[in-house]
């Protein structure tokens, strides 16, 4: 059994922060569970482009208020507590906050915890 709590990843390794974004990985590659998951927070003032050609993403808001557009239909849609999205298709997207927003996200394949976004938006292939 794994257990973790978030006020043990802050300000850790597992605490990693990039241009507009904060992601606290609460699971990774090495636990073996298939995923990664992330306590994720969006912050106002950057619209983030984000294409993960590499990873599939679903993405639950609990706090906040923002929207994403997918690039490819140019769809815009409202993100708050409660809205879920996942990327199925490797889906290119931004993504703005109009208030903080504290998602939980969960990758396939699972992140080791160290990857940030390159220019395209995506995080590297896995190498595990």
């Amino acid at each position: 059994m794994i257990i973790r709590d978030l006020a043990d990843i802050v300000g850790t390794d597992m605490d990693v922060k990039g241009k507009g974004w904060t992601s606290r990985r609460l699971l990774l590659a090495k636990d073996g569970m298939g995923f990664s998951l992330h306590d994720t927070l969006i912050h106002v003032g950057h619209e983030l482009h984000l294409h993960y050609v590499n990873h599939l993403e679903a993405v639950y808001c609990i706090e906040g208020k923002g929207r994403i557009l997918d690039k490819a239909t140019g769809k815009v849609t409202d993100l708050h507590p409660g809205v879920v999205y996942a990327l199925n298709e490797h889906d290119d997207h931004m993504i703005e906050a109009d208030e903080e927003m504290r998602m939980v996200c969960v990758f396939n394949p699972p992140v080791t915890g160290t990857e940030v976004h390159d220019e395209t938006g995506a995080y590297p292939a896995a190498t595990e």
